[in-house]
């Protein structure tokens, strides 16, 4: 089927980027909107606009359904975030005679029940951390202790960190889960949780990959190892300083992966690579668009939003592996609506003014428009500013540049983070793990407010 009309699914950047990409392939575009977002640029941008109601409806099904039926959509595009990973959604779809441009139902089931996912990857052959679910808080000693502390206690439904604990005490272990538990069930509607052993020096290194049910391809990796509380900061493929044979066997695990799922559309299988024993460990499937998928577009050359359309429209894979090709190093800053100088607070407000670097070498991805507010119901996400270069060298030079180019008034940003990050040496030299930024944060300490 060649689809005429997509409803975007989503708000703020990500809903811009599909509608350009949208339009570039002559397709019509409707949003659903919600009350916060009536007169954002993605509406402004968007052939139609659906009003679904209050703030929280991007996470309704029944809405969205709705909103694509009353606009005569083909099909619904979710972006990131909100329901894009939601099994209901996308059976919802189906019954409506809609498509959903995703994974299947059970590709999502799979993907996204961490505990399920985890079995899928030892059956697919994948090396995995030593880990089980817990049921019960005051039974959790034995396994904790078969794993060996410190252990990380996960939400087998979570993501965006929520959930997470590290515990190197047994005796804080039970309350540790019990508080996890609650955390996870406020969140995610789901209150298991497993344990799974810590890595103390890890990299958080991930694949993109490509499917359209029958044939997986990757399209390279990503380093994401710049993280606050697991949400990350800044992304950049290639992953730099990885060791050949390690990146090709996390290539080829992935691909397993993917081939195990007999996987359909964009996904992102992620691992830890564990610096002191050099080798590497799954951790999940994301089964969607990812935020720093733009530094993957900018080696690779593609569009990722277009080959998810042409998948979600019946065909096979227009590309095969040799035809990917990796050229140059991205480098890719999230800039949020926070005060990073004060404990990282939120940052609600109207944006007064936004200035973004431009010229060969800079990506800018964003929906501000001076005037336009930051609503408190949503990821402060503003902008992520990508630098592109020859090599990693000139991609952060080129980052840097874009950070000091970049103004946004009206509202407190992480851009003076950013700089101070890109400045540092740990970073220059490249391959920093996962503890990095906590450490660089302690570091600078006092020094915070007069980089803000």
């Amino acid at each position: 089927m060649i689809l005429r009309r997509i409803l975007i699914a989503n708000r703020g950047e990500i809903a811009v980027r599909i509608l350009r990409t949208c339009q570039q392939l002559g397709i019509e575009t409707v949003l659903a909107v919600t009350d916060p977002d009536r007169d954002s640029l993605a509406a402004r941008l968007a052939d139609g606009v659906v009003f679904i109601g209050p703030p929280l409806n991007y996470l309704s099904v029944d809405a969205i359904v709705a909103a694509a039926l009353s606009a005569g959509a083909q099909a619904v595009h979710p972006g990131y975030g909100f329901l894009s990973e939601n099994a209901q959604l996308a059976r919802a779809c189906d019954k409506a005679g809609v498509i959903f441009i995703g994974a299947t139902a059970e590709q999502l089931e799979a993907a996204g029940d961490k505990v399920a996912a985890r079995e899928h990857a030892v059956a697919a052959g994948l090396p995995v951390l030593p880990g089980g679910e817990i049921a019960d808080p005051m039974r959790s000693g034995g396994v904790a202790a078969e794993i060996g502390f410190p252990v990380l206690i996960k939400a087998t439904a979570g993501g965006g960190g929520r959930g997470l604990r590290v515990v190197s005490d047994p005796a804080a272990l039970a309350g540790a889960i019990s508080v996890a538990m609650a955390e996870a069930g406020a969140a995610f509607g789901d209150p298991r949780v497993y344990l799974e052993r810590y890595v103390r020096s890890g990299r958080h290194v991930e694949v993109q990959l490509l499917g359209d049910g029958e044939r997986v391809i990757h399209l390279g990796d990503r380093d994401c190892s710049v993280q606050r509380r697991y949400q990350k900061l800044i992304e950049e493929a290639p992953a730099p300083f990885l060791d050949q044979g390690l990146r090709q066997r996390v290539h080829r695990a992935a691909v397993t992966f993917g081939e195990h799922l007999r996987y359909r559309g964009l996904g992102t299988v992620e691992f830890l690579v564990d610096r002191d024993v050099g080798d590497f460990f799954f951790l999940e499937m994301n089964a969607r668009i990812q935020v720093e998928h733009p530094v993957t577009e900018a080696v690779t050359g593609l569009d990722l939003v277009a080959e998810q359309i042409w998948v979600a429209e019946g065909n096979a894979l227009r590309l095969s592996q040799d035809d990917i090709t990796l050229s140059g190093h991205a480098i890719e800053c999230r800039v949020n609506a926070e005060d990073w100088t004060d404990s990282f607070r939120p940052s609600p407000g109207t944006v007064i003014a936004a200035t973004f670097p431009s010229g060969s070498g800079f990506r800018v991805d964003s929906h501000l428009q001076p005037g336009c507010s930051v609503p408190p119901f949503y990821d402060s996400l503003l902008a992520k500013l990508i630098g592109i270069g020859r090599d990693r060298a000139e991609a952060l030079a080129r980052v840097r540049q874009a950070v000091t180019a970049c103004e946004i008034r009206g509202v407190a940003t992480t851009l003076g983070l950013h700089a101070a990050v890109l400045a540092s040496d740990e970073f220059a030299a490249g391959g920093v793990d996962t503890r990095f930024l906590q450490g660089f944060l302690d570091r600078i300490g006092s020094e915070a407010g007069s980089l803000g």
